[in-house]
């Protein structure tokens, strides 16, 4: 029988997220750079501060935005279970029978974690109580995060 590898500290997570912060801000750079792209293709160069944009595309702005970042997170725990952040702080999100997420437990996951953080981090406090088991999005979506073994070299 396989041993369960043990459930990730709330500071290996921090750790791994901070990682994943730089990551998160280079994609928000290079978004904001394909909407500028875009305006400047549809309204030239000249005013290009002067038009300043409606609340309907600034909704739709920020939504794609949601979008991207969820999307680094969906494929990445998609494609290997891990974020680079992930990797180096040697962590991977699973099932409670070790199989990767299923995609609507990402997406669950994509919503559920920054909820979790804005309602004054008790969603990741959660992790600290005696008999937790995860993060109170990891219950919730039904997920765990572990800690992975280091690689024999």
């Amino acid at each position: 029988m396989i041993e369960p590898l043990p459930t990730a500290s709330l500071m290996r997570r921090m750790a791994a997220l901070i990682y994943d912060l730089f990551l998160l801000f280079a994609i928000t750079l290079t978004y904001g750079g394909l909407l500028t792209i875009i305006k400047i293709i549809f309204n030239g160069t000249e005013n290009l501060e002067a038009v300043q944009p409606g609340l309907a595309e600034q909704l739709l702005s920020m939504a794609g935005w949601i979008i991207a970042l969820c999307g680094y997170y969906f494929i990445c725990w998609r494609k290997q279970g891990q974020t680079l952040g992930m990797k180096a702080w040697r962590i991977r999100l699973q099932q409670a029978d070790g199989s990767m997420a299923s995609p609507e437990q990402c997406i669950q996951r994509c919503g559920l974690a920054p909820l979790s953080f804005l309602i004054l981090g008790i969603g990741y406090l959660w992790l600290l109580w005696p008999k937790a088991s995860g993060c109170l999005h990891d219950i919730l979506t039904q997920t765990q995060v572990v800690v992975t073994p280091k690689e024999k070299k």
